[in-house]
């Protein structure tokens, strides 16, 4: 039936998420989600929300959850965008903020639906190839651009630029639109959100469902100066003026204001992660400095998707890239500690 399709979308290529298997006893190291579960202060607002007012519309400013946000970082309300996951936000701000004359950048490896979106709205763009170690350099970006885009720690390899590269390359691309995808920041590297009153085009992006465990929820807010989130709302509002649920604003709410179950959480999974790079070394791979929750390991002898299919049968998912460069890589989410035990004993039955 695709001669109903409109012709636009016939040579698109969707994201692929990671792998959702309903089987009983899996072990979930494929798709980056926190192993621990969220705030006992979530879980009672959401009691609270679940009432007769579900029959009216949610708030659509979501002001209560902006003013929460804004008080983490000391901002203002309208310095708050709100969106159906970090995902949607990142499209909203591909779509007001990124399509220009000339193409955007971003690095050759990174968030899969960077290019995605870039081919869903008719963006062009410029794969800026990481170093052979898989860093990024700033001095790169610093050409004529229509935008800059790049996830802070990267995703798939965990690795994190410091805030004060951030700054350098806000000072040298002052009329480019900055945008710095944090879905992974609380795991350890350094927030660009103190720069945001320093730099107009900076455009911060952050997630409640990695290191808040609400991935369920989807929630995710953009931060930046009010002129860039004023476009992000008539993008929204040309879209969907109600895109937060009761339960989900709620939620992510009380996820925000209990500051020690976040604290708590995220220290665990480092910890976690400290531990298993060490054992996954001592097995013969090598792991790329993470930043992030999870690790981005190759081994020197068996092949990654061979492993993956080794653990698999052992009910163990983690996550392989076919992509170039990549190809010998997996990502493995950090999981509980005896999740990581497990992992490494099977592991050890693997590497030969």
């Amino acid at each position: 039936m695709n001669e109903l399709w409109s012709d636009c979308i016939r040579s698109l290529a969707p994201y692929t998420p990671g792998e959702q298997p309903s089987i009983a006893g899996l072990i979930k190291l494929n798709t980056n989600e926190n192993p621990y579960p969220p705030s006992p202060a979530v879980l009672s607002a959401l009691q609270r929300v679940a009432n007769a007012d579900l029959r009216l519309y949610p708030d659509p400013e979501g002001c209560a959850l902006k003013q929460a946000i804004a008080e983490m970082y000391g901002l203002r309300q309208a310095n708050i965008f709100l969106g159906n996951g970090s995902d949607e936000v990142l499209a909203h701000a591909f779509h007001a903020l990124l399509k220009h004359e000339r193409p955007i950048l971003f690095p050759d490896v990174t968030y899969g639906f960077y290019p995605v979106y870039c081919a869903l709205y008719g963006i062009e763009f410029e794969n800026i190839p990481l170093d052979d170690e898989f860093q990024v350099h700033i001095m790169d970006y610093i050409r004529p651009n229509g935008g800059i885009v790049l996830a802070n720690p990267n995703a798939p390899t965990g690795i994190a630029l410091s805030r004060s590269q951030l700054r350098v390359l806000l000072e040298k691309c002052p009329t480019s639109v900055v945008v710095i995808d944090e879905a992974y920041v609380d795991f350890g590297a350094e927030s660009a959100v103190s720069l945001v009153n320093d730099f107009p085009n900076l455009l911060v992006i952050q997630t409640v469902s990695k290191s808040r465990a609400l991935a369920g929820l989807r929630v995710g807010f953009a931060i930046g100066n009010t002129d860039l989130i004023d476009a992000l709302n008539i993008v929204k509002d040309c879209f969907n003026s109600y895109p937060l649920d009761r339960f989900a604003l709620a939620g992510a709410e009380a996820a925000i204001c209990d500051l020690s179950y976040f604290e708590t959480t995220c220290q665990q999974v480092v910890d976690s992660r400290e531990w298993l790079t060490i054992q996954l070394m001592g097995l013969g791979f090598s792991v790329l400095p993470s930043k992030a929750n999870f690790l981005f390991v190759m081994h020197k002898l068996q092949p990654a998707q061979e492993i993956q299919h080794r653990l698999r049968q052992r009910n163990i998912l983690v996550r392989y890239f076919p992509e170039p460069r990549i190809s010998d890589f997996l990502r493995i989410s950090i999981g509980t500690a005896k999740q990581c035990e497990t992992l490494v004993h099977a592991l050890r039955e693997i590497i030969v």
